[in-house]
């Protein structure tokens, strides 16, 4: 019975230590289990971290060229009226746009050189863009504001530019018709002379066809009446040019129209607005007188009265 109680033991005791051993090999194995589970999670989590981090730095990245190319918009969009700045009453928009451009692109410049990106950065520069949009708007509005206002201005001037225009050509107009006027009327005084003659005469006064003969000439003349030319006393000059285109005679000289004239003859009559036949000037010649054309002219208060040319035989 010893024996069998013995080896009794002997066999529960190894089984017991059989279990025991499996037992503690079966947790080795469970807490190597955990260990690995968990070094698995914690190797996947801060997988996870990188690529959550990774995607932030590119989703950064991308607002951040987002951002780049609107500024690179709005300073299109200013060039293009960047000249017109002068029609600004001040000059206010100009500096404010160039103080937040400048801090555009220090931030741009400052994103540029970050390895990791801030989204705080990132939104200030949200923010400094958003600011140059609304300088902007209000720079293009006030620009076309003041582009409309002007075009009106323009529309205005050309409208008053036409007005003048017109007025001043029936000012124009006027002052012809009043010239025409004040012509005709001083015209109208003009000492008129009709029937002008020119004959030679012999030494008994007598008429003288031979020109080459001739001791004197004789121009003979009508001055009608005219109610327009002012009475009083009338000095008439004479003119006589030969055929060889030479002054005869030494009469003196007269004014005509801002220059000194030498004259033939000349003769003093009083005018009293009556019909005046048959005024004579004479002119004794002192030279050999050639057959040809004479040009007679008679001159009187500044005008012309007549010129007449005789054709003079031998």
């Amino acid at each position: 019975m010893a024996e069998k109680f013995d080896d009794f033991s002997k066999t529960s005791g190894k089984k017991s230590g059989t279990t025991m051993i499996a037992i503690v090999v079966l947790a080795l194995l469970i807490v190597g289990a955990i260990v690995a589970v968990v070094m698995t999670t914690t190797k996947m989590h801060s997988e996870l971290e990188q690529q959550k981090l990774a995607n932030e730095q590119l989703q950064l990245t991308n607002e951040q060229l987002q951002l780049a190319n609107e500024y690179q918009v709005l300073n299109t969009q200013y060039a293009q009226y960047e000249n017109q700045s002068q029609l600004l009453a001040n000059d206010s928009l100009v500096t404010k746009y160039a103080a937040a451009k400048s801090k555009v692109e220090k931030l741009l410049q400052e994103l540029k050189n970050e390895k990791q990106k801030s989204s705080k950065r990132i939104k200030q520069l949200q923010d400094e863009i958003g600011t140059l949009k609304n300088i902007l708007r209000h720079y293009v509005s006030q620009i076309d504001s003041l582009g409309k206002e002007n075009a009106a201005l323009r529309d205005e001037n050309a409208e008053i530019k036409q007005r003048n225009q017109q007025l001043s050509s029936r000012v124009e107009s006027q002052t012809k018709r009043v010239e025409a006027l004040s012509e005709r009327m001083v015209l109208a005084e003009k000492l008129n002379v009709t029937g002008v003659q020119l004959i030679g005469l012999k030494k008994n006064g007598k008429t003288e066809k031979n020109i080459t003969k001739a001791k004197q000439l004789e121009v003979t003349f009508t001055i009608p009446q005219n109610n327009s030319t002012p009475v009083g006393e009338k000095t008439i000059y004479l003119r006589i040019t030969s055929p060889e285109g030479t002054l005869l005679g030494a009469g003196g000289s007269f004014s005509f129209e801002g220059s000194s004239l030498q004259c033939t003859a000349r003769k003093t009559i009083e005018y009293a607005g009556e019909e005046i036949g048959g005024v004579k000037i004479y002119w004794d010649v002192n030279t050999a007188l050639t057959p040809g054309d004479y040009l007679v002219e008679l001159f009187a208060d500044n005008y012309r009265l007549a010129s007449r040319k005789f054709t003079m035989r031998k």
